[in-house]
């Protein structure tokens, strides 16, 4: 009985550790899931933009392909309602000479039909679509900052027109002209922009698309809040410098100003921090801002995003964010072992109830068991209460009691042990009580072996 005892007491264990094993193997199986996703040529996080899911698609439209050929052949520049891009036309005109080029000029934010329709213009040998320039199997990009600052901060589009210009030529590409001209803010525009600063973080001039910061801004800037001005993109004019004047009034505190979809950077550290994160975004993204027409809020906040990660890479001595423990990445590689811990312990713990059932089973082989031991020495106690008197009253009395605590820890499945030291008082008991009584048949060595044979 105590064997059985033991086993209930352990078995939930051993059934709980079978649960716990199963449990990990599929953790750890499902945390080996493997994708394979390979492209060539091309970033995945560009294809990870689908056309259209960032507000970048405008109303604009552009007519027919025959329209567009009828107009390309009346006139040799033709812009369509909307085209943004602008360039020098006296260095373009130039460029062209008495050859036969001619220009079509489309607006950002066409959605692939639209652009494709651009593109089957045969009679145009150079299109401009927002302000990416293409002709023939060829496209003009910029590829160092000044070119970039003035394509996406003014529309200007004139070097790249150059270029292709001389490629229609087969005459070498002009040498890259920084185009863009800066002025310092008056007063009076320093005064405004300071003013909505100091207000609400933020300053957004007529014209431009801004309409709140980014939550990126505070992964992006944790240390301290960072100050935005956004303004829309002006092509023949200089552009107010903003920055230093900005730096000089809120020193220690990042400055952040939109030139329609360029981004300056002045602040802590924004000698080398702002090429960087202003060459390795617009290298990403410098396509697609060409031909689409975000909204600035869209560029800022990728913008924050790619600032993020330069600094979770550590550079220029910036902290690293907060970056918190990853549970499953810490306890994957103990997996196996609790894995196998648990399976141990459920083959021990089965082992051992496969033994106690043995011996279990092998027990009446050796001699009575407890029950059978109890049903004895009651009888015994009953055929001893008809022959006692005072003298051995007081011993039966004693050893009917030490009976029916036996048989009680045996209905509660207590220890064997325990038991077993009852009924070993119970049997000294009746032994005293016969030999006061003087039968030597009653002694309960006696007895119970004539009993059991």
């Amino acid at each position: 009985m105590a064997e059985r005892t033991v086993g209930n007491r352990f078995g939930w264990v051993r059934w709980l550790l079978l649960g716990l094993a199963v449990l990990v193997l599929v953790v750890f199986l499902l945390a080996q899931r493997q994708s394979v996703d390979v492209s060539y040529g091309r970033s995945p996080a560009r294809a990870a933009l689908p056309e259209g899911s960032s507000g970048e698609l405008s109303d604009a439209t552009v007519p027919s392909v025959d329209e567009m050929t009828a107009l390309v052949e009346a006139d040799r520049v033709v812009r369509l309602p909307g085209a943004v891009a602008q360039w020098d036309e006296a260095a373009v005109r130039a460029a062209i000479g008495p050859d036969d080029i001619r220009i079509l000029v489309a607006p950002p934010g066409l959605d692939e039909t639209e652009r494709k329709r651009v593109r089957d213009v045969r009679n145009a040998q150079i299109r401009v679509l927002g302000t990416q320039v293409s002709g023939g199997m060829y496209q003009a990009v910029a590829d160092d900052l000044p070119g970039w600052r003035a394509q996406f901060a003014t529309a200007d589009v004139t070097d790249l027109l150059l270029t292709l210009i001389a490629n229609e030529r087969d005459q070498p590409a002009p040498a890259d002209d920084d185009r863009l001209r800066w002025r310092d803010p008056t007063p009076a525009e320093l005064a405004t922009v300071v003013a909505d600063l100091r207000a609400t973080g933020r300053h957004v001039a007529p014209g431009a698309t801004l309409r709140e910061v980014p939550k990126a801004a505070g992964t992006a800037f944790p240390d301290a809040t960072g100050l935005y001005v956004a303004l829309p993109a002006r092509y023949g004019t200089p552009l107010p410098r903003y920055g230093p004047a900005l730096t000089s009034v809120f020193p220690d505190r990042p400055v952040v100003v939109l030139y329609g979809s360029w981004i300056e950077y002045h602040g802590p550290q924004a000698t080398e921090f702002a090429e960087l994160a202003a060459a390795s975004f617009y290298a990403q993204f410098a396509d697609r801002l060409s031909r689409y027409d975000y909204p600035q809020g869209n560029v800022l906040n990728a913008w924050l995003n790619r600032v993020t990660d330069i600094r979770y890479a550590g550079l220029f001595d910036r902290p690293l964010p907060y970056r918190p423990v990853d549970p499953l990445r810490v306890a994957l590689p103990a997996l196996p072992w609790v894995f196998a811990a648990c399976v141990l312990g459920f083959l021990v713990l089965s082992a051992r109830s496969l033994l106690r059932l043995r011996g279990t089973a092998l027990a009446p082989l050796r001699g009575p068991g407890q029950p059978a031991r109890l049903a004895g020495l009651t009888a015994l106690a009953v055929e001893m209460s008809l022959l006692t008197d005072r003298h051995a009253d007081p011993a039966l009395t004693r050893g009917m009691v030490k009976l029916q605590a036996a048989r009680a820890a045996l209905d509660e499945e207590l220890p064997d042990g325990h038991v077993g030291g009852l009924l070993d008082e119970a049997e000294a008991e009746l032994d005293e009580c016969a030999r006061t009584v003087g039968i030597a048949g009653y002694r309960p060595a006696v007895y119970l072996q004539g009993r059991l044979a």
